[in-house]
């Protein structure tokens, strides 16, 4: 056997089942096996490949053993020539395993290989090629010289970016998101070291690898897409030290006890260095919004306040004390902070709604306070309603700019883009469409466009992949969502790197699945639109669909006179109306297909008034189309569909049945 795939999984189900599809794709031409050592995840995922990827060599631990001990699990049980250690959040190309294994058939010296990685926005990830963390590398690295001498043979060692990321090269340390070893090296040196529960074995391996004579190297002729390249969780606090003290268990490995001591006295240093940062960076972007709020505040009521003073009370022989102007006024600035706050106005996403909500709350407040103070406590109304005024005012300008800058860490409004374009053929495309109808997915708009070149014009598609960049900015696009069945790994990955556009949302929906992955991070969950295997021949769902019938015929017929004006063939309303009533119909059932094929594979549903693909707005349908759709609703039914088509179809309750 020539290959044996290795994948580590704990919790990231959706992620794994994208995953093995992709590695089963590449596997045709390639005489290999494929294990799965499941950490004891409670996400279904061994379910998942049990049910979707029988062929699958699936071990299932009781307790979550780390990722070295997990993967030497499947090592002693594997046959291959060649052993790829690969993680579940991963995408690889239709070539790559083929691309990989021809350049270490050719390459007696290497033992071990890892390959160019992008995020999932298709942007180069650094850690696709690294060099030895010795004291020096890490020195350079912890303290940010790195990044800033990027260029540099001596100062960017630790990612070598002074290499070229798209040629290939020698380097000391493989990623252990991809790293493909010749099985006989592993004979001669060993298996992963199992001290390390997480971080750090990689290079570890990687190390004993050179150590033994042999050479690892950076192949950049095929690349994958590593989700987790993108993840957050980099900068918290744990991971902090759980990869320092990784760091610190190979010093003391392989280094000598005066490089070991140097270097632990280094990751001491770069340990609560980089927590305490980790922390106070947490804390100033808490406050920083509140706190320049509450300034700005004060500052603009103070001016107003001189305003009026010199304006309107000099005429009139008065003026404000300085209890007035720094106490008081400061109050007020606090007060309207804090009614902010308590609107959840700094609530992630920022919402200016909630903003606004909380300046009236705050306004009413003090007018309120203001109104109990006996009279020679009462400074003036008209600086309330006037500071008031400069608040509303202030805060909206303020969430305009920042939505506008597009700053990272205050998100404006909706985290998702409302305007979707999916790429697809006819059935993918209105299987992905439904699965965010049902996901509850807000969109403004949702366009398809068709993989492949064709002169024969589908009408509900509005261009072609030659036209992806126009569409994009004509029609305002803020997600691309990429159909995994008719489209490659590599196919997304170049369309993601070409466009080159760090604002754009990329998804990729696989083939027969309730997922559609998002492009941020692994541990994102906001990017991940998901339906959970839910059948409407359920018996709970029969009741909870029932009842809706009866409910809403009930409000059809109490509200009859006035939504029968909005509604067509006005008579067959009443008629339906009563057959849902009594049972004979159901508001939403399965599409009719044009060729009155049966779909006898489906749970049974009684004849429906509306259906699935009412809520598509889809102005043409073929068998494949309304199978797939059909199949969606009866997979993954949830009662919000149903409200959700009857409000989308609502003119059709009066559409006779068949069509």
């Amino acid at each position: 056997m020539k290959l044996s795939i290795i994948i580590v999984n704990y919790n990231v189900s959706c992620f794994l089942e994208q995953c093995l599809q992709s590695v089963y794709t590449a596997l045709k031409t390639i005489t290999a096996e494929v294990f799965v050592v499941d950490n004891n995840s409670v996400d279904n995922s061994v379910e998942m490949v049990q049910e979707k990827f029988p062929q699958v060599h699936l071990i299932q631990n009781k307790e979550n053993v780390g990722f070295a001990k997990a993967n030497n699990q499947a090592i002693r049980l594997s046959k291959g020539e060649y052993i790829l250690l690969l993680n579940p959040d991963t995408v690889v190309e239709a070539d790559t395993f083929e691309k990989i294994i021809s350049f270490m058939d050719v390459t007696p010296d290497a033992g071990g290989l890892g390959t160019k990685m992008v995020n999932g926005r298709g942007e180069f990830l650094p850690e696709s090629k690294r060099g030895l963390p010795v004291p020096s590398v890490a020195f350079y690295k912890i303290f940010g010289l790195s990044k800033l001498f990027k260029k540099s043979k001596k100062f960017g060692k630790y990612h070598l970016s002074y290499l070229d990321p798209d040629e290939i090269n020698q380097v000391e340390i493989l990623a252990g998101a991809f790293m493909l070893l010749r099985k006989s090296v592993l004979d001669i040196i060993g298996l992963l070291d199992e001290d390390y529960f997480m971080y750090g074995e990689d290079i570890d391996l990687s190390y004993r690898i050179t150590q033994a004579g042999y050479k690892n190297y950076y192949y950049p002729k095929t690349r994958i897409i590593h989700y987790k390249g993108e993840s957050t969780k980099k900068s918290s606090i744990n991971y902090v030290f759980v990869f320092y003290r990784a760091m610190q268990i190979f010093a003391k490995k392989h280094f000598s006890q005066k490089n070991a001591t140097l270097f632990n006295i280094m990751i001491d240093i770069a340990i609560y260095l980089r927590a305490s940062l980790s922390i106070i960076k947490r804390i100033l972007l808490k406050l920083l919004l509140p706190v320049l709020d509450c300034l700005f505040i004060y500052v603009g009521i103070l001016e107003i306040t001189y305003y009026w003073e010199h304006s309107v009370l000099e005429e009139r022989g008065s003026g404000f004390s300085d209890i007035f102007l720094f106490a008081i006024l400061p109050v007020y600035a606090i007060i309207w902070m804090l009614s902010i706050y308590f609107a959840n106005g700094y609530k992630k996403p920022i919402s200016v709604s909630r903003v606004n909500l909380g300046v009236i709350g705050g306004s009413v407040f003090i007018l309120l306070v203001y109104s109990l103070l006996s009279e020679d406590l009462r400074f003036s109304r008209a600086i309330i309603v006037l500071g008031a005024a400069w608040t509303f005012f202030y805060t909206n300008m303020m969430r305009y700019i920042i939505g506008k800058l597009n700053i990272k860490n205050y998100p404006v409004g909706e985290r998702h883009n409302n305007r979707i374009l999916i790429i697809g053929d006819e059935p993918e495309t209105s299987r992905v469409a439904m699965l965010l109808n049902m996901s509850a997915v807000k969109s403004e708009f949702i366009g398809f466009i068709n993989p492949i070149v064709s002169e024969v014009k589908n009408p509900y598609f509005i261009g072609d992949i030659t036209q992806l960049k126009d569409i994009i900015t004509i029609y305002q696009i803020g997600e691309v969502i990429f159909c995994g069945k008719n489209m490659t790994a590599k196919e997304i990955i170049n369309f993601m790197s070409n466009l080159q556009d760090t604002t754009m949302e990329y998804k990729i929906a696989p083939p027969e699945s309730s997922y559609v992955i998002g492009s941020n991070s692994i541990n994102n969950s906001g990017d991940i639109y998901m339906l959970n295997i839910n059948s409407v021949g359920g018996k709970e769902n029969r009741r909870r669909k029932r009842i809706f019938d009866v409910f809403f015929a009930l409000i059809c017929f109490i509200f009859y006179p006035l939504l029968v004006c909005f509604v067509q063939r006005k008579g067959m309303f009443f008629h339906n109306t009563v057959s849902c009533l009594v049972g004979k119909k159901t508001w939403v059932g399965y599409t009719p297909t044009p060729t009155d094929k049966q779909q006898n594979d489906l749970p049974f549903v009684r004849k429906g008034v509306l259906f699935p693909t009412d809520a598509l707005n889809l102005e043409q349908y073929n068998d494949d189309i309304i199978q797939h759709v059909n199949s969606l609703y009866a997979r993954n039914y949830k009662l919000f569909a149903d409200i959700h088509i009857v409000l989308k179809g609502f003119k059709y309750l009066g559409r006779k049945y068949p069509l």
